[in-house]
């Protein structure tokens, strides 16, 4: 054995073999890497745990909504979408009910206090804000400190992973389960959209009978979610 270990022969394996184990080692740190930069926001629970929700008692449905503005909770995302103009908005739908709710017409509606009214942005809708940062800058009353993207992707690699992962699905909500998702409102140039502001959501179905709409007040928010603008 031993003069195997001093062959040419044996050798070339040994390294061959030191190389293979080294390059697995590699792709594993890799891959674990990659899965803590994934987008992982805490997991949803039952809409009623949230102050901002509404129930349907006879229909045994719950929406809730929770604003991700402040700071920590911000911090789950990669990127900035406040920077942008972006209200990230997570909408939890439970149903205890024993059919599943269908989403495909769902409407929702942000509705300010000003009565200013807004829908969802599309994936498209922030993609072409991320790649355009100035417009956001341009129609705030604050300035904003947006880097202003150079590459051949403006949007870049982490938005394009991060924002589809993100949005709300309208897919059915099973029987006794809880779906969660995002929804980015553009509030670019509006000087408060949350204060007094409300949540309506429409056009779900159980079956095909379609639920009353829902009607969530948006939650008091943070005190740092809107600075004050400095003078």
């Amino acid at each position: 054995m031993s003069g195997c270990e001093n062959s040419p022969s044996c050798r070339i394996i040994s390294l061959v073999k030191t190389r293979h184990i080294a390059a697995v080692v590699l792709l594993a740190a890799a891959l674990v890497f990659s899965r803590d930069k994934a987008f992982n926001p805490p997991p949803a629970g039952a809409a009623t745990s949230y102050p901002a929700h509404e129930t349907h008692d006879e229909e045994k449905v719950t929406i809730a909504i929770d604003p991700f503005t402040s700071a920590d909770k911000a911090a789950v995302f990669r990127v900035k979408y406040k920077d942008y103009g972006f209200l990230p908005v997570r909408l939890i739908i439970t149903n205890d009910a024993n059919q599943p709710l269908m989403l495909d017409s769902m409407k929702v509606e942000l509705v300010t206090g000003d009565r200013v009214k807004l829908q969802p942005s599309t994936r498209d809708d922030i993609f072409r804000r991320l790649s355009r940062p100035e417009k956001a800058a341009s129609s705030s009353k604050v300035p904003l400190p947006i880097p202003l993207p150079h590459d051949k992707d403006p949007v870049g690699k982490v938005a394009r992973d991060e924002v589809p992962l993100a949005m709300f699905s309208n897919v059915p909500v099973t029987p006794h389960s809880t779906n969660a998702g995002f929804l980015f409102f553009d509030v670019a140039g509006l000087e408060d959209a949350e204060t007094g502001a409300h949540l309506y959501v429409s056009g779900i179905k159980a079956g095909t009978q379609e639920l009353f709409y829902f009607d969530i007040p948006m939650p008091a928010k943070s005190p740092e979610a809107n600075p004050a603008p400095t003078k």
